[in-house]
């Protein structure tokens, strides 16, 4: 029987702790904990890491044992210490998945990995979201219909400061007129990153089944074929003779 896949959910975990904001009832204990709870029912080996641990959570054992990555963070992107973004991406490049929800466009990671600002239109006003499947055939739809509404989001539109998409799986309508590409996927090295949009921290996004699913099937989707890192190496021993040259 093949080993259960091994995710990390890192959330900064701020907005929940703040009694004052809807984030704190909604998720009292942190937007990790429905979707560590979904993904174990899938029959993952889930762990849990938040930035105001020692080392955010994030620490080198902790990064060799998992397949992928989930990344949730908003108001602390600038808290995460670059030695963690440097030790993040190396396992990236090294066939760690990555999946970056949402306001995790601005972190660090994501912005290092993508090379460009991750900028993009937003507009809070609880406006009707269709998520459109535009490739229903990508192991991310699987089990999603046509498209997923959403009653109240917060609205992010074109354009996003992303290099083109490997594949653009889902594309987002929103009430007022805006359209955003809401599911990228990417390969960098040996490891795959899927960008999702949804989950703002005052809506329930991450109690909504279809959005839950979305997410277990990036997880699998973004498991190394083939994991490992290529050192730089003088290769002085050559294939095949190499002849004289005059």
């Amino acid at each position: 029987m093949s080993k259960p896949v091994r995710v990390t959910v890192w959330n900064e975990f701020r907005h929940e702790k703040d009694s004052s904001h809807a984030a704190s009832q909604i998720y009292p204990d942190g937007m990790h904990a429905p979707i560590a709870g979904w993904l174990r029912q899938q029959g993952m080996d889930v762990a849990t890491a938040t930035l105001d641990e020692p080392e955010h959570g994030l620490t080198q054992e902790l990064l060799d044992k998992t397949d992928v990555l989930i990344w949730w963070g908003h108001l602390a992107h600038g808290e995460v210490c670059d030695e963690i973004v440097d030790r993040v991406q190396l396992r990236v490049l090294s066939g760690m998945g990555l999946v970056v929800l949402h306001s995790g466009h601005h972190s660090k990671i994501f912005r290092r990995l993508m090379g460009t600002t991750g900028h993009l239109k937003w507009r809070e006003a609880d406006e009707r979201e269709r998520i459109w499947v535009v490739e229903p055939g990508h192991p991310i739809a699987a089990g999603i219909d046509r498209f997923i509404e959403l009653d109240r989001v917060e609205m992010y539109g074109e354009r996003f400061d992303i290099p083109a998409p490997d594949t653009l799986v889902f594309i987002s309508w929103f009430e007022g007129g805006n359209v955003f590409r809401s599911g990228c996927c990417w390969n960098r090295g040996r490891g795959r990153i899927f960008y999702f949009r949804p989950g703002h921290e005052s809506f329930p996004h991450f109690h909504n089944e279809q959005i839950l699913r979305v997410i277990s099937n990036a997880v699998n989707w973004a498991v190394a074929d083939n994991p490992g890192f290529d050192d730089v190496a003088n290769e002085r021993e050559s294939l095949e003779p190499i002849g004289a040259k005059d």
